[in-house]
């Protein structure tokens, strides 16, 4: 199943909002434009990591054990 995040196309838009205003303000949309659409991407990408997803109880067992053992192996690995 292939899910896109929602948030870096909001962030996306927004930032491309805010920055055509500037520009419009400014006088140097082309700049102002690409400089939202960064800033939306950044806005965006935060929003990815806040987002939780919703998983199975057996899914969440089986990264926690992943995530365990990923830990062991590294601490073993550092002394």
């Amino acid at each position: 199943m292939n899910r896109k995040p929602k948030g870096m196309g909001l962030g996306i838009a927004l930032g491309a909002a805010l920055g055509a205003v500037a520009g419009v303000l400014a006088g140097h949309i082309a700049v102002w434009l690409g400089i939202g659409i960064a800033i939306g991407m950044a806005i965006g990408a935060t929003l990815r990591r806040n987002e939780k997803e919703m998983a199975c109880p057996e899914c969440v067992a089986m990264h926690r054990m992943h995530a365990q053992k990923t830990n062991q192996e590294r601490l073993k690995a550092d002394s």
